[in-house]
């Protein structure tokens, strides 16, 4: 566990959000209305404003959009922005890597990590397996270039 990883507040409108990461899958919601997908977890639609939304299991493919790295914590830490391949940014860590090897754009994978409060966390580690020539890093370029 990485003492410098906070604990994650839920409250009855994220539990699904946290059970299924206990069970190592990663959800998000996207709205039945106007068919865009949001994160982070909450009932109500941010872009239409509907009620009618529901969980969908997320890829768990990304790419780091923006990151830091906090070297004056042991071990250092490091959060990021990672965009999903289903198109929403999430707030995260970045673990399980050299951070002298990150960048920008870099293609990450979900992997689960027991926070604090001992529920397990969605967190990210690069996918050295993938390359720009492959089928998921084009669809997340592509949906990048979208925005």
């Amino acid at each position: 566990m990485n003492d410098t990883t906070p604990a994650h507040v839920g409250s009855p409108e994220n539990l699904a959000f946290w059970e299924a990461a206990g069970e190592g899958r990663l959800l998000v919601r996207r709205c039945t209305h106007c068919e865009r997908p949001h994160y982070y977890p909450r009932a109500h639609c941010p872009f239409c404003a509907s009620s009618k939304t529901e969980w969908e299991v997320a890829s768990g493919l990304g790419e780091i959009y923006s990151f830091s790295v906090i070297r004056r914590a042991t071990p250092i830490y490091i959060p990021a922005y990672v965009t999903l391949s289903e198109g929403v940014t999430m707030l995260t860590n970045i673990v399980d890597c050299d951070p002298e090897g990150l960048r920008i754009g870099l293609p990450v994978r979900v992997t689960f990590r027991a926070v604090a409060d001992g529920r397990q966390a969605p967190m990210f580690t690069p996918v050295a397996s993938m390359h720009s020539g492959s089928p998921a890093s084009r669809d997340i370029a592509s949906r990048s270039d979208s925005r």
